[in-house]
């Protein structure tokens, strides 16, 4: 915020409300600066990105206002924890209310809880004592109080009340008919754990297509805010950057520049001047944040959620020179938890090739033993890999736990359907005696993988020296390019139930 903007932030404090309706009046900044203590106990923390999208956002109203044909839709990319929900969802509207009574907003999200709770804070910044006291003759309709819809009216000085805009809020996959918008905000059209389902892409982009355009109050002049982080190549962002056809601004404001990678994505472009240190928002996002991020989401998910990038990375998922070799295994007072993980190959070897002769080469059924070392960092010590019909595989996993004895946990992969479900009992009831779980996979194998790969990369990851290290260590560096993924998906699943595992401090041990 510029010296002069600060000046008057304070000034408008020690004025009459006249001149704090008039400020507010003349930018939406300064409405969302003035009115954040009203619904949010945390202290505002000013950056160039929030007030950047607020001239954005006013700018496009007062369009609609003037009833201008749309120059062009938006869609803002940002990361999570950018106070982009509570700039575009929940403030925007309600200044838009203090100017122009009469505009209706249509506001969606990939789930009906997450609509909801942008109108709930919409809906309690309206009835907060600071917006009533400066704006007293804007109230809510009494019977549309509601969180899903509610109404606005304006009580002139004479009394005289006029029905005024509203909001309706919904999911993408909930009801809308019968309710249109003059402005509509989608926010989060895609939950970020079904971004590799291909179901759930179809879905949002078939909305986006077929269900949206109806909704406008005005074809020529109602416009659509889309605001999400990038998921996916084929998410309701980068469908609407491909339409060619369709007028479309875009920003796009990665959460750092430091690669090149991310740098290249920022719209626009004349943007990265404001960056500092490589940083969006050194408050909100320092780097020890984002480290911590890409931790947690692993490389693929942290650069499509905070580098708005959702290709993969240049060069291999895993850098497989960052596998650490020990020559002996550790001494197991070293061990917090042991898991053997199977990944079961879906077609049986003694039935041929599989649905329509299309599997010439048949999966591989994978089990692999992964410690949890005390230092943090994990170990995989075993693979046992091979092609077996049903009936060998199963009596492999039983002898396996055998020998790798009680206190090892066992987990395996359940593949969908009922095929899958009933050979993953087959496989629980065959391991009686030893602990053991069926693991349903989310997400599609570079989703699962991810996480592992930051491990790996950065060295955490140890390999006790053995004949199977070669194809192992092979399979890893071409993925997700290798023409087997069995061993990653078997290390992966271990790895995510490990790293799950809370340790319990157990009274008497060091």
């Amino acid at each position: 915020m510029t010296p002069d903007k600060q000046l008057r932030a304070v000034e408008a404090v020690q004025y009459p409300t006249s001149i704090i309706r008039e400020l507010c009046n003349r930018e939406f900044y300064f409405f969302l600066q003035h009115f954040w203590p009203a619904i949010c106990h945390d202290e505002f923390r000013p950056n160039w990105h929030i007030e950047y999208l607020c001239n954005v956002l006013q700018k496009k109203a007062e369009r609609v206002a003037a009833r201008l044909p749309n120059d062009f839709d938006l869609v803002i990319n940002v990361p999570p924890g950018t106070t982009k929900t509570m700039t575009c969802n929940v403030m925007f509207p309600v200044w838009c209310w203090t100017k122009w009574y009469w505009m209706r907003f249509l506001t969606f999200g990939y789930n009906q809880e997450l609509s909801l709770e942008a109108a709930d804070n919409s809906r309690n910044l309206l009835v907060s004592q600071m917006f009533r006291e400066t704006y007293p003759e804007l109230v809510m309709k009494r019977g549309k109080e509601g969180v899903t819809n509610f109404r606005i009216v304006k009580v002139e000085e004479d009394g005289t009340i006029r029905l005024g805009g509203g909001r309706f809020s919904s999911s993408i996959s909930g009801t809308g008919t019968g309710f249109h918008g003059d402005i509509i905000i989608i926010d989060d059209p895609l939950n970020p754990k079904q971004a590799a389902s291909t179901v759930e892409l179809k879905n949002s982009i078939d909305w986006l297509d077929q269900t949206l355009p109806t909704r406008k109050t005005n074809k020529e002049v109602t416009p659509t805010i889309l605001i999400m982080q990038r998921l996916h190549e084929g998410d309701p962002s980068g469908h609407l950057l491909a339409k060619k056809k369709t007028k479309v601004k875009h920003i796009c404001l990665p959460g750092e520049i430091n690669t090149s990678q991310y740098a290249d994505k920022v719209r626009p472009i004349e943007l990265v001047k404001n960056y500092v240190d490589g940083l969006l928002d050194p408050i909100r996002l320092p780097q020890s944040v984002l480290s911590g991020m890409e931790e947690s989401l692993g490389q693929y998910g942290y650069a499509a959620q905070f580098g708005q990038s959702p290709t993969p990375p240049a060069g291999g998922m895993f850098k497989i020179d960052r596998f650490v070799m020990i020559e002996s295994m550790v001494p197991l007072v070293n061990v917090v938890q042991t898991i053997r993980s199977w990944d079961k190959a879906g077609t049986d070897v003694t039935k041929g090739q599989g649905e329509k002769g299309k599997n010439k080469e048949p999966a591989y059924t994978v089990g692999t033993k992964i410690h949890k070392l005390a230092n943090g960092k994990y170990l995989i010590s075993d693979v046992i890999r091979g092609r077996w019909s049903a009936e060998v595989r199963e009596q492999i996993i039983r002898s396996t736990a055998e020998a790798d004895g009680s206190s090892v946990e066992i987990v395996h992969e359940q593949e969908p359907g009922s095929g899958g479900k009933d050979s993953a009992e087959a496989t629980t009831r065959n391991l009686a005696g030893f602990s053991v779980r069926a693991e349903r996979p989310i997400g599609n194998k570079i989703a699962r993988a991810d996480t592992l790969s930051v491990q790996v990369n950065s060295g955490n990851v140890l390999l006790l020296k053995g004949p199977w290290n070669y194809e192992f260590i092979e399979e890893f560096r071409y993925f997700p390019f290798s023409k087997f993924m069995d061993q990653v998906d078997s290390a992966s699943m271990g790895f995510t139930k490990l790293a799950q595992k809370k340790q319990v401090l157990v009274l008497g041990r060091t």
